[in-house]
């Protein structure tokens, strides 16, 4: 379980206890004439080894007897480790966060204000989305690292097996699902996992619900709307019905129930086309054997058309912190780069830089990938999601459901929960 007491008292909270303000960042350190470790702080595994290599490399060879270190995270706990160490006297120089989680640290003085090198980070090419939510009062705190929308996996054997097409509605989606779970006892028709709320929230979306929405100075939180509901009783039908996923598990590693033969779709970020086909004797074993049936699709809406699937992806940013800020700017330029960005698109992740979407390919899943894009939406922009997502709150829901709880009360408790935070 997460902090508690740090979730409770917000990040803002512990940042502006610790002495960083929203003017944090204006004032840059002066760069040490000695060489210097440079730390980057990656999340996760979704950035490929030859994109980091190319970063150590490039960085290393520009600034001769200097040195960049990268610091893989874990996703789980994020928002607790970024508030302590950015707020510490060790804070690392780089970070990447969650597009969910940047308005809080942005909001709180936390990174270095990055207006004066837009044009040295390509600032007029950037995901505009990314870039609205990493921006405060005007000036550029966070920009784009990444994005990458939910598309579904399936196997096209089964599908033939099962008399099945690839559905072209929301209820079809489910019906499909369902289905395929009935034919296959021992399988998911679709692994949702307890904890997963991001493939949840196009269902609340797509039955015109909401999650919050802004009222006056505060935010009202729908989720206990009866279109909202609506939604949620449809993903507890799929969880309860179509899915055999620990009702309490997370959603990593969605490749491994589907090599093994035990989910049959799969709705992941497009880049776990790399995990499905990655070598049997990788880190991360994934079934290469695989890619004859393997296939893709644009999770639908109700009336058809893409559904409104969350957009995943990372903003990156310098802390406010730093000893090293040109050095920084410096790595941050090369991150936003054409080749490191290239690197990105090559491996399934859409790149920061616009024009460099090209770089997806013209595959199935390049074309799924633009078609979920173009109706992919965020979470409330609010600076206390943030504490919404360390708190646990959506992940605690949808587990509840996913063990038959009753939906409405759930949801009026989520709502309560996710208003004392939001407006507290």
């Amino acid at each position: 379980m997460k902090n508690k007491a740090i979730a409770a008292l917000g990040v803002v909270g512990v940042l502006a206890i610790t002495g960083c303000s929203a003017a944090a960042g204006d004032e840059e350190p002066s760069e040490s004439a000695e060489s210097a470790e440079l730390r980057v702080w990656l999340v996760g595994t979704d950035t490929p080894e030859a994109a980091r290599q190319l970063l150590i490399d490039t960085f290393e060879a520009d600034h001769p007897g200097s040195t960049l270190v990268i610091e893989e995270q874990s996703w789980d706990g994020l928002v607790d480790r970024l508030t302590t160490a950015l707020s510490g006297s060790d804070s690392p120089d780089i970070v990447e966060i969650g597009n969910t989680q940047a308005p809080a640290f942005t909001t709180a003085g936390a990174f270095l204000d990055l207006t004066e090198h837009a044009e040295q980070l390509h600032a007029d090419d950037l995901l505009p989305g990314f870039i609205d939510i990493g921006t405060l009062d005007g000036s550029l705190y966070a920009p784009p690292l990444y994005s990458g929308s939910r598309l579904v996996f399936y196997d096209t054997a089964v599908y033939e097996e099962a008399g099945l097409e690839v559905p072209t509605t929301l209820d079809e989606y489910v019906s499909n699902a369902v289905t395929l779970a009935e034919a296959n006892p021992d399988a998911s028709g679709l692994w949702w996992p307890g904890q997963d709320w991001y493939n949840a929230l196009p269902f609340v979306w797509e039955h015109g619900g909401e999650i919050a929405v802004p009222e006056g100075e505060g935010w009202d939180a729908q989720l206990s709307s009866d279109a909202s509901i609506a939604g949620l009783e449809q993903v507890q039908q799929v969880m309860q019905e179509a899915s055999r996923a620990p009702v309490d598990g997370n959603e990593t590693n969605p490749q491994v129930g589907y090599c093994d033969g035990t989910s049959l779709q799969i709705s992941a970020p497009s880049w776990v086309q790399w995990s499905i086909l990655a070598p049997a004797d990788a880190e991360a074993p994934g079934c290469p054997d695989a890619e004859e049936t393997l296939g893709v699709y644009a999770m639908p809406g109700m009336d058809g058309g893409a559904a409104q699937v969350f957009a995943g992806g990372s903003n990156i940013a310098i802390s406010a912190g730093t000893e090293h800020p040109e050095l920084a700017v410096d790595a941050l330029s090369i991150i936003l780069g054409d080749e490191f960005q290239t690197v990105y698109g090559e491996n399934g992740l859409v790149p920061a830089r616009v024009s460099l979407a090209s770089t997806l390919g013209t595959d199935a899943v390049a074309e799924a990938s633009s078609e979920a894009a173009a109706s992919a939406r965020l979470t409330p922009a609010s600076p206390r999601w943030a504490d919404v997502e360390a708190a646990g709150l959506l992940q605690d829901l949808f587990v509840n459901i996913a063990q038959g709880g009753d939906v409405r009360a759930l949801a009026e408790q989520a709502d309560a929960d996710i208003e004392s935070i939001l407006n507290g």
